[in-house]
């Protein structure tokens, strides 16, 4: 008796531990490009609302095909903007980066994560608690950005095919014929 509740207790425990190891498991998004795939690990210890959404909206295929409508030489890569810049739905070049999703805005979750080379962070309008669905892939440092936009998180592989995204003209990045997310996907790492 004393053996089978050992084997018991010892089963119980090994259970807690793979349960454990599998909640704590990285949230990780994929975003297939026309160059290769990126893998960000999500950060939801950071910001769990804005990495909720973002997982929602991978999972019912919301970022697919959606455009890269804003990417700036030394700075970033903006796209998610899943209303106005689907290139299969009716992209809209003039609307592209004012939409947002059918989900609600989110109120900010600053951190003193720095945004740095492969950093990925919410954006947002002058309203501060106004992310939606959009995002950003930085390209190098931005420490103007600091504690005043939320991380998501960071790409872990495939900057090499973020560095070959398309670029805007002009000083807003505006990008003509742009390039796009083909599959966005959520898994655990």
């Amino acid at each position: 008796m004393k053996l089978l509740r050992f084997a018991f207790a010892g089963a119980m425990f090994i259970s807690a531990v793979a349960a454990s190891t599998l909640a704590s498991a990285a949230e990780i998004l994929t975003i297939q490009l026309k160059d290769g795939p990126v893998v960000i690990e999500l950060s939801p210890d950071v910001a769990p609302k804005h990495v909720a959404q973002i997982k929602a909206l991978a999972e019912k295929g919301a970022y697919d095909n959606v455009a890269f409508h804003r990417v700036i030489q030394g700075f970033m890569a903006q796209t998610g903007d899943v209303e106005y810049g689907n290139l299969s739905k009716g992209y809209s070049a003039q609307r592209a980066g004012t939409g947002g999703s059918d989900l609600p805005d989110i109120p900010a979750e600053f951190s003193k994560v720095p945004f740095e080379r492969g950093t990925v962070g919410m954006a947002r309008s002058q309203n501060p608690n106004s992310a939606n669905s959009q995002f950003f892939i930085m390209f190098d440092q931005g420490s103007s950005l600091n504690g005043q936009y939320t991380v998501v998180g960071k790409v872990v592989s495939g900057m090499e095919f973020v560095d070959k995204i398309k670029r805007g003209k002009g000083g807003n990045g505006e990008v003509s014929d742009p390039d796009r997310m083909i599959k966005v996907t959520v898994s655990k790492k």
